[in-house]
């Protein structure tokens, strides 16, 4: 599999998982923020309990670091199965879908072994999604929450009664 492939993939899987799921992708755009949060803060110490768990004392912090990242957007995609209902949704859908995969490989490649690293950064394929990666988080950060403000309860009118 060439290094522009990978890219390609590591974009594409996501949104196409989270269409077929009809999983909020806004929440799971979210989930990866929070993620990186996680490996932020939290990203040493994890990896030195998963040692002292482990027994062995040692253990690889780039995976616990991206298993950090990784597990809110995955455990969000579970349990948010089947909230996108209506074509117009899914439709409006996609587009955090994909963001929620540039914004995934962003994030997840500084984690990645120095092969798979050394393989994706010389890409123009890479070139082209680091120069693309001010706009498009910016415009992600600003259309999840324009979904998220949508998502909010309609208020109650008085006088009409369901039955």
């Amino acid at each position: 599999m060439t290094p522009t492939s990978i890219i390609i993939v590591l974009v594409a899987a996501p949104a196409i998982v989270l269409t077929l799921l009809r999983a909020n992708s806004t929440l799971v755009f979210l989930s990866l923020c929070l993620g990186q949060v996680l490996v932020q803060f939290a990203g040493e110490e994890a990896a030195k309990t998963v040692g002292i768990i482990a027994s062995n004392g040692s253990t690889n912090q780039s995976l616990v670091s991206l298993g950090l990242l990784l597990i809110p957007a995955i455990f969000t995609t579970l349990f948010m199965m089947r909230t996108v209902t209506g074509n117009f949704r899914l439709a409006l859908n996609i587009l955090p879908a994909i963001s929620v995969g540039v914004l995934g490989l962003l994030l997840a490649e500084p984690l990645f072994s120095a092969g798979l690293r050394g393989a994706i950064e010389p890409t123009e394929a890479w070139h082209m999604v680091q120069k693309t990666q001010v706009i498009v988080i910016t415009a992600s950060a600003i259309l999840s929450l324009f979904f998220l403000w949508l998502q909010r309860p309609m208020p109650h009118k008085e006088g009409k009664h369901r039955k």
